[in-house]
């Protein structure tokens, strides 16, 4: 069946589950270029911590959206969409499909569904303000005049994520509308794409405990010295760039908040939180493939064709 839309490839799931290998092996296999859909990989000078990937490990394969901010930059939802709009207008160009990888749920679907978000202009006035009272009564305050309003919200939107919880408070504020609801009605829109949403997952003992042990390794590998670069650099804890898992836990710790041991704890902790959060947040997601590497007996090769098979299915590839 052929399709009149763009192809669109999406290939997403929780943190550590493998999402890197499969999506080389992929964009090989069917001629795409992959946007990255991660919020940190986007800044340089930030490779450890957000486990970016090196030149070597992309084996060839054109990334886009990586290493293009600096870490003072503010990377946000309509950033992406307008980043990531550029980049597949680019690959379409080529010729090639754009396979979108990475587990920002968020903007997987703003690019999907191309959500419009002009109704939520920034209100310089009102940012500021719910930026004061959450330096003068901290985040879990903020967190809570936003679960008040629009608790689904609180479901998606982690409580340090100061910024996304101003964005939603600011919209409700503005609008008498919960920005719960204008996504899911943006996410009813049709997607002007022809595309594949693949989720990749594993058993959740495994994932968290590849959680563990890639913390380990990313200590192992300088993750201290980069963040201490980066805190050398002028990089503090208000900027986006630092509300990353591992980056503001180590600030903690060289700003003498927190032991060297509960920082590593936490990032562990939280990572794994994370991982549960994204989970959820797929589930709720709409025509979605899930690929349960389990039922592949965690086999490459098998779910490569499976998803080739698929995509040959949807009209994406020949």
């Amino acid at each position: 069946m052929k399709s009149t839309k763009l192809p669109l490839v999406i290939l997403t799931g929780p943190t550590a589950v493998g999402k890197t290998a499969l999506s080389i092996s992929l964009a090989k296999a069917v001629g795409g270029e992959i946007i990255s859909a991660d919020s940190m990989q986007v800044y340089r000078r930030m490779d450890i911590g957000s486990a970016k990937i090196t030149q070597e490990e992309m084996e060839g394969v054109p990334h886009h959206l990586i290493d293009v901010l600096l870490p003072d930059q503010e990377f946000n939802v309509v950033v992406f969409q307008e980043l990531a709009k550029r980049a597949a207008a680019g690959i379409y160009s080529r010729g090639h499909i754009p396979i979108l990888v990475g587990g920002t749920g968020f903007y997987i679907q703003a690019l999907l569904y191309d959500i419009d978000f002009t109704q939520n202009d920034e209100d310089t006035q009102l940012r500021r303000s719910l930026e004061e009272q959450a330096r003068r009564e901290g985040a879990e305050a903020l967190y809570e005049r936003l679960r008040a309003v629009d608790p689904e919200s609180c479901e998606s939107i982690h409580a340090h994520n100061i910024k996304r919880v101003i964005r939603a408070i600011e919209f409700y504020e503005k609008t008498g509308k919960k920005i719960s609801e204008h996504n899911r009605e943006q996410r009813g829109n049709d997607s002007p794409y022809n595309f594949a949403y693949f989720v990749l997952t594993d058993d959740r003992e495994k994932i968290y405990q590849r959680i563990n042990d890639r913390v380990d390794l990313m200590m192992e590998r300088g993750l201290l010295e980069e963040v201490r670069a980066l805190r050398e650099s002028g990089c503090r804890k208000d900027m986006v760039s630092m509300q990353g898992l591992g980056y503001k836990e180590l600030l903690s710790y060289l700003e003498g908040e927190i032991s060297l041991d509960e920082a590593v704890y936490l990032i562990k902790r939280d990572t794994r939180h994370f991982a549960k959060r994204q989970l959820t947040w797929f589930r709720r997601e709409k025509e979605v493939i899930w690929i349960d590497k389990t039922v592949f007996d965690q086999d490459s090769q098998k779910i490569l064709r499976f998803m080739q098979d698929f995509l040959r299915e949807r009209g994406i590839i020949l």
